[in-house]
């Protein structure tokens, strides 16, 4: 598997991701999605909307505010424990997550670190003109609370029964320690989560089933399944609430890290919302004429991790007649292009047929065009950013109306119709 220097480096020479504000010198834990990064993260996004909600019929749709009421956060228990264990260096003063630290010695200068401090990890700020106390908000560290908190809202206005689920993504925020690793602990970050709601004494039943779920997606979009590892939290390591928690776990080249959360969350979280703010948040069960708080199960994976994980899976580096050719095999439906046009040559007819074949193309996929350098170099330069199928225009073209296609992987080129080439390439989007 490539190295995060070597990942890094082609992300940031391709227009994956950047450093935030740069020319500034950076700012830590926060990172900017460049032209083929924001169209990843896009695909990804959908491509779990689409299997959480679109393709379901007992899961609806949210978007809640990023600064709610903090109350809610008192509700939770983020206020209070919403914490990291903090030491800090004698002699050079950083500070560190005391489990990202080995022989309580400082990773940077080898020095004598101080014992362990609570650190609440929430970003706070003011709403309003005056700072004070009764002006402070936080940023959510999670999106989940927006769920809880709209969860009669919803259930009036969707009619839904048990089960059901609400899923939402959106942005969340942690004043992380230590972040690190490029993308994999940032400050700023987005989170897709699902709270399935499932009548108590079927949650370990609904549980499993959302396990097997959520692994199969992460395979399905393609991450190699010895890449990827259950592990089954035990008592003493999941959150309080919690009383089943599994890690989805990518083995990056600086070990095996967590790209997804499924927990069993109990009736904890409605419960405290209803004890604090005194709303009714029961749901009443027309077949057993009772009323009882839902058991939450909890699918929980941020966007960037699996963007990183799908980047390393991908990265290939293979022998060819030039030295070495770099390609991101990732899965079609994940790339951030579709499709590349790429005319032969600049003569005036062909950019004006190969303009003409991008612009049949466009309103179907997302595509890039390129005229420039050989025709090697370009495919190449493809093959680097994982576009799956190129479409060459050549003097032929002119003749017969009919272009090339490559396809990324296997190298093999078929001659199509310009007619058919949508639909070609839309059958082979089908068949991934």
């Amino acid at each position: 598997m490539v190295d995060l220097d070597t990942l890094f480096t082609l992300c940031k020479r391709r227009g994956f991701v950047y450093p935030s504000s740069e020319i500034y010198g950076g700012f830590g834990g926060f990172w900017d999605y460049g032209p083929l990064g924001v169209e990843m993260k896009r695909n990804i996004r959908d491509l779990w909307w689409r299997s959480m909600v679109q393709e379901r019929d007992d899961v609806v749709g949210l978007d809640a505010a990023i600064i709610m009421n903090p109350k809610t956060w008192e509700a939770s228990g983020h206020v209070q424990g919403f914490v990291d264990r903090l030491v800090e260096c004698k002699i050079c003063k950083q500070r560190f997550r005391e489990e990202d630290v080995a022989a309580m010695a400082c990773p940077s200068c080898g020095g004598q670190l101080s014992e362990a401090r609570l650190f609440n990890t929430m970003f706070r700020t003011f709403v309003g003109p005056v700072e004070g106390e009764a002006a402070v908000a936080y940023l959510r560290p999670e999106t989940a609370q927006g769920i809880f908190v709209d969860f009669k809202n919803v259930l009036t206005t969707s009619r839904k029964k048990l089960p059901f689920g609400i899923a939402q993504i959106g942005k969340a925020f942690r004043n992380e320690i230590t972040p690190g690793k490029f993308i994999f602990r940032q400050r700023e970050f987005e989170q897709m989560e699902l709270e399935y709601f499932v009548k108590p004494g079927t949650d370990e039943e609904w549980f499993r089933y959302w396990v097997e779920q959520r692994k199969n997606w992460h395979l399905r979009y393609g991450i190699s399944p010895e890449n990827l590892r259950i592990y089954e939290v035990p008592a003493e390591e999941r959150a309080h609430y919690s009383k089943l928690t599994v890690d989805l776990m990518f083995n990056f080249p600086f070990g095996w890290g967590e790209v997804e959360g499924i927990a069993d969350r109990t009736d904890f979280d409605l419960t405290r919302h209803s004890q604090v703010s005194g709303e009714d948040l029961t749901y009443f069960d027309e077949e057993t004429n009772t009323r009882y708080i839902p058991y939450v199960i909890e699918p929980s994976v941020g966007v960037d991790r699996p963007f990183l994980a799908f980047l390393f899976n991908a990265y290939q580096e293979e022998p060819d007649k030039e030295g070495t050719r770099v390609v991101l095999k990732l899965h079609p439906k994940v790339a951030p292009y579709k499709v590349a046009i790429l005319p032969l040559s600049r003569k005036e007819n062909l950019v004006l047929k190969a303009r003409e074949v991008w612009a049949q193309l466009r309103p179907h996929f997302m595509t890039t065009y390129d005229d420039s350098q050989s025709i090697g170099r370009r495919y190449r330069r493809q093959d680097e950013i994982g576009t799956p199928w190129c479409v060459t225009i050549d003097f032929d073209t002119l003749e017969d109306q009919a272009v090339t296609i490559r396809d990324r992987d296997s190298m093999i080129q078929e001659r199509v119709p310009i007619v058919e080439l949508v639909s070609n390439i839309q059958q082979r989007l089908a068949v991934c």
